[in-house]
């Protein structure tokens, strides 16, 4: 509700001293003016700003149990503090929530992550603009990475390169997955990049509290036929996703259309593909896969898309003899069609260095 605002002092860590960092946002149903916000004496340099349109404000906390008794207090001063008062439960620290429970007696505190999840789900165009931006930028990443180095570079190495990239694009680097020739473990360690082997490159990079995640492919010389061939089946996949895509589509039809697509692929059995949604965070709404990591109800499997979600596409082939090969794309729902974000450097892009 605060539009990805995320405190940069706490950006990276929540903890401080023995407690923790837990902003409040109130919103009082159908009364957007009693909205209220709570959070630590720093952010007054926000307000300063300009960067809250609420105007109930409580900046003076530092520790968890003072954030939820401020917040309580808002909810007494507008007259909230009885009824049902929804919380994300999964966030909230338990000593916290005592705060609330002996400070709202007559409230009752219910789990309302899911419905905020739902809400969340549909973009609006400036949080569309912004994931658009993020995915774009994680790819040049990317793309600079694969000029830049070459065989003989070990994976620690590509990490701190694709990192220093993404944050030179004004990104927050998030994470990583690496993977270089028949090498499956993803971590970043010393295994190096030896001539003749595939490197994929699976990031997420975070622009102004949204996400950019997408995997690209790069090999250290002239790809040969077959590599030619195991992508392009990988790109075949992707694309069979994003087939009828758009709002109105039940999700269960992405998995229909990608199943055909497995069936005409050599690789077929060697290959695996998955979908979920994208935005602050990842493995947001819409929820697709039931057997998805981490596990959550396929909530939307059965259901019609709708304009403004955005999701992640991702195929990946485990082939013993020429490596790991993977595409990953993230995609938007309109009302006419989808939009991939950061849909260039798709096939594969040469090593440099």
């Amino acid at each position: 509700m605060l539009g990805g605002y995320r405190f940069f002092f706490y950006d990276y860590m929540d903890a401080h001293g023995l407690s923790r960092y837990l902003p409040f946002f109130i919103y009082v149903k159908g009364r957007p003016l009693d909205s209220g916000y709570v959070g630590a004496p720093m952010e007054r340099y926000e307000k300063q700003l300009g960067s809250f349109w609420v105007t109930n404000l409580n900046l003076k906390n530092c520790v968890s149990t003072g954030y939820a008794d401020a917040a309580a207090e808002i909810l007494k001063n507008v007259g909230a503090a009885k009824g049902r008062v929804g919380i994300e439960a999964g966030f909230l620290p338990v000593d916290a929530f005592r705060v609330l429970e002996e400070q709202l007696p007559e409230v009752e505190l219910a789990d309302a992550t899911y419905t905020l999840e739902l809400l969340r789900a549909l973009k609006t165009p400036a949080e569309l603009k912004l994931l658009k931006d993020a995915s774009e930028k994680v790819v040049d990443s990317m793309l600079a990475v694969f000029s830049k180095y070459g065989p003989g570079t070990s994976k620690l190495t590509l990490f701190d390169a694709l990192r220093q990239e993404e944050t030179a694009r004004g990104l927050k680097f998030e994470y990583a997955l690496t993977n270089v020739g028949t090498a499956f473990n993803r971590a970043p360690y010393d295994k190096t990049w030896e001539e003749g082997e595939t490197l994929a490159l699976d990031s997420g990079g975070n622009y102004r509290g949204y996400i950019g995640d997408v995997c690209r492919m790069a090999y250290t010389g002239k790809p040969d036929q077959e590599l030619v061939d195991l992508l392009g089946q990988v790109e075949l996949v992707q694309q069979a996703a994003r087939k009828n895509l758009r709002a109105g589509t039940i999700g269960l039809e992405i998995f229909e259309n990608v199943n055909a697509a497995l069936a005409k692929c050599s690789a077929g059995n060697k290959m695996f593909f998955s979908a979920h949604g994208m935005g602050i965070v990842s493995h947001e709404a819409p929820w697709l896969m039931s057997d998805a990591f981490p596990r959550y109800t396929a909530h939307h499997r059965e259901k019609p898309l709708e304009d403004g979600m955005v999701i992640s596409i991702e195929t990946e082939l485990h082939h013993t003899e020429r490596g790991f090969i993977k595409l990953e794309d993230t995609v938007a729902i309109t009302a006419t069609g989808c939009e991939g974000f950061g849909d260039h450097g798709r096939g594969w892009n040469s090593a440099g260095g």
